[in-house]
């Protein structure tokens, strides 16, 4: 679209039903095609939403960023309630703000935060098990938290990429990973300039194993010289991470 507003959503969603942000052809349950179809309905015209990165299938979010041009001047507040009035319970806009015509929410961001929720009680809350990773084991958090350490700075994340046939540059900027512990349950926060395919969930799964201690914090770097997927952990589910916030 040559003409137009260029718009900014800031937006949550529960996952669990979906097959992830990207809109596929295959199927309607994607976050992106249920915003893309609203909006078009809205202004009568076909529209692409971008998004500040592609959420995977069952992951969810509470700030996920995305931007769409949409045709003459649009009250964003009349924007914001048109969408949230028939977008489903599972997704809800929080707000819509103009932003310059070259803005993008992806290529624009400076720096996200991811946040992956672990359980270690026999069994998950009832009430929370959409939104947790069940892992009924003691961990060694200390040792977590020195992996963890390691694994910040900049690096080759292509270990940590469930892409096996990533062409373009595996590095990226790792500035903080946080992990708090309370009443049973583990929270390990990413904070970095941008994240591959599956990157988080296969950290956590790496952090997890230094935890049991299957492996040392120190064996974090034999897995950076790898550039290798298998030398890295297991990948995580993704029920239990969360896209929490994206900087401009």
């Amino acid at each position: 679209m040559s003409e137009g507003t260029n718009y900014l959503l800031r937006l949550q969603y529960d996952g669990t039903r979906y097959e992830g942000w990207q809109k596929q052809k295959s199927t309607d349950r994607t976050i992106q095609g249920k915003l893309e179809k609203v909006l078009e309905e809205y202004c009568g015209q076909p529209v692409e939403v971008c998004g500040s990165g592609r959420t995977d299938a069952g992951v969810h979010a509470m700030g996920q960023m995305a931007n769409v041009t949409l045709p003459g001047e649009q009250k964003p507040q009349e924007i914001l309630e048109y969408v949230n009035r028939y977008l489903p319970e599972d997704i809800k806009v929080l707000e819509v703000s103009c932003v310059p015509p070259r803005f993008h929410a992806r290529l624009s961001a400076k720096r996200k935060t991811y946040c992956y929720h672990i359980d270690m009680g026999s069994k998950k809350n009832v009430f929370e098990r959409k939104y947790v990773y069940g892992f009924p084991f003691s961990l060694d958090v200390e040792q977590m938290r020195q992996a963890a350490a390691i694994l910040e700075g900049t690096h080759d994340f292509k270990s940590f990429c469930g892409n096996k046939k990533m062409k373009k540059s595996t590095v990226r900027t790792v500035e903080a990973i946080r992990i708090a512990q309370e009443n049973g349950r583990i929270s390990i926060s990413y904070t970095g300039d941008g994240f591959l395919q599956y990157m988080v969930r296969i950290m956590t799964g790496t952090l997890l194993e230094v935890g049991l201690g299957k492996r040392s914090p120190e064996s974090m770097e034999e897995i950076f010289k790898a550039r290798d997927r298998g030398a890295a952990g297991f990948t995580a589910p993704p029920e239990g991470l969360f896209l929490m916030s994206v900087e401009y």
